[in-house]
């Protein structure tokens, strides 16, 4: 049952705290987010701090300022801080996906409200025929567990605290406690699939069994429980398939490939590898084959599978020039890479000047690059060197190469040189590029 005190007790069980916390409350003039707003503002006197946001679509004219107004007299009359977002032109609103369209302009407009009043959680009124809705459209998309565990109560510091309250309590404390609201009354048109389901199937659901709603909210929390034992469980497979979590997380594909499909599908799901057809494909793939995700690049390296974050991975500046600054009619210039890129400490070339085409610059690899190597007969594509020296992809992401103001490639620091710059006992005029020790101050 719906009270003042049984949902100050539910909403601290959701935050861990004892009123300590701010919140921000997405109200849109409905009866169950201005019974929300009713019940916080009961908890004022026990030191409950919160906002108030409403965004005005304009999307049902009146009816839409309407909804504006109740929100805001309430917040007025109960002395509560209001923020309001108008839709205008400049909001581009779609002729399609109107409900994606204003799901982003509410979230960045709530997200910009909490930064600036520095407000711990949103909180939405979302409840428990919501989640029942939400667990159809799931059911018939085939999401699995995750998706059939319905809408998160507590997740990313988005409050849901009447997630078990039915649309029919809603209603009756309402009325009990003379709050007024308003209905939407698109919703009750079955032109979206979210309605369709409200308005004609979960009727005939709720006609079955009398206690279907209460029974449903009790198989939803079986079910996060099962999702988060499972969750444990895939942690545990993990661990014991993990390499290396240093600067890339790196884990056994010989071993997680005698996993089920369901484990190697969570694992990878993680990294961002959501399609299972070519999920397959990882497990065939080469050394040296790369995936990409949105925020991840998976690489195959043997019997090791190698994630690097596309976002916080430190990349590498593109080039370095190495001549800037420096007198280029001197006999022996004098190439000093330490200051830029690490090398064995006894690591020298010599090159004769006069084949060169300046500036010298250090880059990485791009495609198709080919160099002669000292020792080698012919031309080699840079990529089958590597190949052919075993390196592997965790090294060959450190690695540079020298190149000239065409960009040919003078060598692979510190691995080759290419023969066809490389100076002799006779070279009148030579480039000297070395890595030189720093000694230290006594």
């Amino acid at each position: 049952m719906l009270t003042r005190s049984a949902f100050e007790k539910h909403l601290q069980n959701l935050t861990q705290s004892s009123g300590n916390s701010t919140y921000l409350l997405a109200v849109s003039g409905g009866a169950d987010s201005m019974v929300l707003t009713y019940l916080f503002n009961e908890l004022r006197d026990s030191g409950c701090e919160f906002q108030v946001a409403h965004i005005n679509y304009k999307l049902r004219g009146e009816d839409s300022d309407s909804d504006q107004k109740v929100v805001e007299d309430f917040c007025k009359n109960s002395n509560i801080k209001f923020h309001l977002y108008e839709v205008s032109e400049i909001d581009n609103k779609p002729e399609n996906s109107i409900q994606l369209w204003a799901r982003e302009i509410r979230y960045q407009f709530f997200r910009k409200i909490q930064e600036r009043e520095n407000l711990d959680f949103l909180v939405t009124a979302h409840h428990l025929n919501d989640q029942l809705e939400t667990f159809i459209i799931n059911l018939s998309k085939a999401s699995g567990i995750n998706g059939l565990s319905g809408i998160p109560i507590n997740k990313n510091n988005i409050l849901r605290p009447l997630l078990n309250v039915s649309k029919e309590e809603i209603y009756k404390f309402a009325e009990e406690n003379k709050i007024e609201f308003r209905e939407d009354l698109s919703n009750k048109k079955s032109d979206y699939l979210r309605n369709k389901i409200r308005n004609e199937i979960v009727p005939k659901l709720s006609e079955t069994n009398e206690n279907f709603l209460e029974n449903f909210s009790k198989s939803i929390f079986y079910l996060n429980q099962t999702k988060d034992f499972v969750q444990k469980q895939i942690q545990e497979i993990e661990s014991k398939l993990l390499i290396s979590d240093k600067e890339y997380i790196v884990l056994s594909k010989e071993k997680l490939a005698m996993e089920s499909d369901f484990v190697k599908f969570e694992i990878l799901k993680k990294y961002g590898f959501t399609q299972p057809e070519e999920n397959q494909k990882i497990f065939l793939a080469e050394t040296g084959s790369s995936f990409h995700s949105k925020e991840f690049k998976l690489s195959i390296n043997r019997n090791e599978l190698i994630f690097s974050n596309l976002n916080s991975e430190s990349k590498k500046t593109e080039e370095i020039i190495l001549t800037n600054g420096l007198d280029l009619n001197q006999n022996s210039l004098n190439i000093d890479i330490s200051k830029h890129i690490n090398a064995p400490k006894d690591f020298i070339w010599q090159f004769d000047a006069e084949k060169l085409i300046f500036p010298l610059k250090l880059r990485t690899k791009k495609e198709g690059d080919i160099f002669h190597p000292v020792k080698f007969e012919g031309k080699k594509k840079v990529s089958k060197f590597f190949k052919d020296e075993k390196i592997s992809v965790l090294e060959k992401e450190k690695i540079w190469i020298l190149c000239d103001g065409e960009d040919q490639v003078l060598g692979i620091i510190p691995y080759r040189q290419d023969r066809r710059f490389q100076a002799n006992n006779n070279t009148p005029k030579k480039v000297i590029v070395q890595w030189i020790e720093e000694l230290p101050i006594l």
